[in-house]
């Protein structure tokens, strides 16, 4: 399988459902609609039943889908809130919220029908490693969207604010130096390990000439514990996406050195992903959900939806957190807590525009790749062989196609380039991984 594509004009703000609806109902009226009902309104008149008004419905009327409390998850919190979900034949989903990635995996691992979950808002290796049992009992999975692009970031404790750590991580070499010199180490979090966050903090301590596993310790914290952990002072920074790092530096914390978005200019971060088993039993089901997911991505989308998915998100059903805490990075105004401050931040978090839903297999083939630079899955994997069994880009397809658009040419977004200059050209993922200074392999 190839991964090499022509070149995607990855920055036009394209949208799956272009122009007016085929029922009459433009996206510039749904914009000027306000309120839930509102919208759920004019998306059942633009589409009265879902992606199966022609044909057959959902084999099944629901699914039960895992959430951990980030933003990113919004779209699965959206899809059940607005009733998007029921208007394509599903209004028995159920999303639920997971203590932890770990707690995800292992609900995953049980399935509906043993008290666990069918799917999941997910770190996006997560799917490969549990379809190849790396990280507990072979289940096999399969990615249908990609939930979001940017919005994570790495954030540092306030007692560091001299050393004015940002994109340039080297500026941590002189810390770890006098923490060494005392006998101690410099202490980060991620949330799972080989996710994505952990590939981030990995990436950025490597580009400034740190290796994450012999110059500090890097330990493994829920997302929703991020910020207590580091008021009790038990770590020195930390990887995880918002609003963990707006709500750090809300309280005083500590400041953000970099948004991810910076590192990798719209990289891909969470991806929705269920059963195989539960695909293969349910095909009709699966596109109808993955229609509701593309359908709540955009309207998450729209900046006159942002404060009401903000106050939506953050209410006490989901993650019971200050609305500020999420609205403001999500609308691009980023405070860094040191003094610098970008607003309306290209960097920002994206759910829709620009292809964002879309699981580029290329995307999954970089996830892999670092997980072997840093020896977490072997070099001898078979990684296109792998990526076709996992990634259903078809069923993206499929509901794109449902909701009366389509998705790009092909399933590479082509070569991409990251801050240090290195370059990920997916039809020679062995060139990149030689290009690199600091790793396993």
């Amino acid at each position: 399988m190839s991964f090499v594509a022509p070149d995607m004009h990855r920055e036009r703000e394209q949208q799956v459902t272009q122009g007016d609806h085929p029922d009459g109902v433009s996206r510039r009226g749904l914009i000027k609609l306000s309120g839930a009902a509102a919208v759920v309104a004019a998306t059942q008149q633009a589409f009265p039943s879902g992606v199966h008004a022609a044909g057959a419905g959902p084999e099944v009327k629901g699914a039960k889908l895992g959430f951990i409390a980030l933003t990113d998850s919004a779209p699965l919190i959206i899809a059940k809130e607005l009733g998007i979900f029921a208007k394509h034949g599903l209004p028995d989903v159920e999303v639920l919220k997971q203590a932890s990635w770990g707690a995800t995996r292992d609900n995953i691992v049980l399935g509906s029908s043993a008290g666990g979950i069918d799917g999941a808002h997910i770190l996006t290796p997560m799917p490969y490693f549990l379809t190849l049992g790396t990280i507990g009992k072979a289940t096999p999975m399969s990615i249908l969207a990609r939930l979001n692009v940017n919005g994570q970031g790495i954030s540092v404790s306030k007692e560091y604010l001299g050393a004015k750590v940002d994109l340039d991580a080297g500026k941590m070499k002189t810390v770890i130096a006098q923490r060494r010199a005392a006998g101690k180490k410099i202490t980060m979090a991620m949330t799972f390990p080989g996710g994505t966050h952990d590939l981030w903090i990995r990436y950025w301590l490597a580009a400034g000439g740190i290796d994450p596993d012999k110059d500090i310790e890097l330990i493994t914290i829920p997302p929703p514990q991020m910020v207590a952990n580091m008021k009790a002072d038990t770590m020195d920074a930390f990887c995880v996406g918002e609003p963990w790092n707006d709500q750090l530096v809300a309280q005083g914390l500590g400041y953000s050195a970099v948004s991810t978005g910076q590192m990798w200019t719209n990289h891909p971060e969470k991806s929705f992903a269920i059963r195989t088993d539960w695909v293969t039993k349910n095909p009709r089901a699966a596109v109808a959900i993955a229609a509701a997911v593309l359908e709540a991505q955009r309207w998450c989308e729209n900046p006159a939806n942002l404060a009401k998915m903000a106050t939506i998100i953050g209410g006490r059903d989901w993650f019971k957190v200050p609305v500020t805490d999420i609205q403001d990075r999500l609308a691009g105004n980023f405070n860094m807590g040191d003094g610098r401050k970008y607003p309306n931040a290209p960097f920002k978090m994206k759910f829709f525009n620009g292809y964002a839903s879309f699981p580029y297999k290329s995307h999954d083939l970089w996830f892999l790749t670092e997980n072997q630079r840093w020896g977490k899955l072997p070099m001898s994997l078979n990684t296109n062989q792998l990526i076709a069994r996992v990634n259903r880009s078809d069923i993206w397809r499929k509901a794109a196609a449902a909701l009366g658009g389509k998705g790009p040419a092909g399933d590479s977004r082509g070569v991409e380039k990251f801050f240090d200059g290195k370059l990920f050209n997916p039809a020679n993922p062995k060139a990149y991984l030689a290009s690199l200074g600091i790793k396993r392999v």
